[in-house]
């Protein structure tokens, strides 16, 4: 995710980098502008319209599904930001639940069991960034200490990750319990931060697995590309060859729109604007090696 300060407008307006819209729309913008010339050109060299013609009234068309074409791209802005908030609240969760855990932990276990607290300091962290691999659909891959922690070495990267370091987890407490190191009531407070990870796994992959109906992306796209190649035809008869650039921008901003709400739709990518998972995941290693 990229860092910036909202309040440098120079910044913001004059940087452009290689994953801006306006170079991933750049093939589309030239044969808008194209498009709208080779219409220009026909209507007015070619048929040579006058005031007279129908052609005048096409505006009255694009008047009314304005309205329409605004409505549909603030729903859907609107519902790839829901989506892209919600998987920052669950990470949000993650670190707040990693914290108060490695807090527990390290009050109940002895200040001398050395071997109990690194693998919880180990295992916490390290289901961060096994959600973050597993989220990104990516194969995971851990470094694993087998002769400090031979638990955690029998993890399978093929199957579900995150789901066996939870399980590492709980069953370690319970070790924990069955051994006297915890009391009952201990084993039942923790119990709810080990839960809440698998909670927060499923949720984040309702998201990542769930996405924006193909129906209402495929209309949404082709609403616009007909909406805007159908502009030149009524506009260049009031606006002449000016029509070009002006369609050109109309099509950059509506295409911008759409590509926006993709990159975002899907928070646990590696997009520029995707939710910064790695920085996330060393912050929960950082403070929970501070506590235990």
């Amino acid at each position: 995710m990229k860092a910036y300060n909202p309040k440098q407008w120079s910044q913001i307006l004059f940087f452009i980098s290689k994953n801006d819209t306006l170079i991933r729309l750049a093939p589309l913008l030239v044969f808008v502008l194209i498009y709208t010339l080779g219409i220009a050109f026909f209507e007015l060299e070619y048929l040579k319209l006058n005031e007279k013609s129908w052609v005048k009234n096409i505006p009255i068309m694009h008047g009314l599904l304005s309205f329409v074409i605004s409505l549909l791209l603030v729903f859907r802005t609107n519902t790839a930001y829901d989506r892209w908030w919600e998987g920052r609240k669950h990470w949000g969760s993650l670190v707040n639940n990693s914290r108060n855990l490695a807090l527990k932990m390290s009050v109940m276990l002895a200040e001398n069991d050395e071997e109990n607290r690194a693998f919880f300091k180990e295992s916490i962290p390290k289901y961060a960034f096994a959600l973050k691999e597993h989220l990104q659909s990516e194969q995971t891959r851990l470094s694993l200490d087998e002769a400090d922690h031979p638990e955690l070495s029998k993890i399978d990267l093929e199957k579900h990750v995150p789901n066996q370091v939870a399980q590492r987890m709980i069953s370690k407490a319970e070790q924990l319990y069955k051994e006297s190191k915890i009391s009952g009531d201990q084993f039942i407070i923790i119990n709810g931060e080990l839960s809440s990870f698998t909670d927060i796994c499923g949720a984040c992959e309702r998201i990542r697995n769930t996405p924006i109906p193909f129906s209402y992306s495929s209309f949404i796209k082709k609403f616009i590309l007909f909406y805007v190649l159908s502009l030149p035809l009524g506009y260049v008869f009031s606006l002449g060859y000016y029509a070009a650039p002006i369609v050109t921008f109309i099509c950059y901003v509506l295409a911008s729109l759409e590509l926006v709400a993709e990159e975002i739709e899907d928070p646990f990518g590696n997009d520029p604007n995707d939710l910064p998972t790695q920085k996330i995941a060393e912050n929960i290693q950082k403070h929970v090696g501070e506590l235990l």
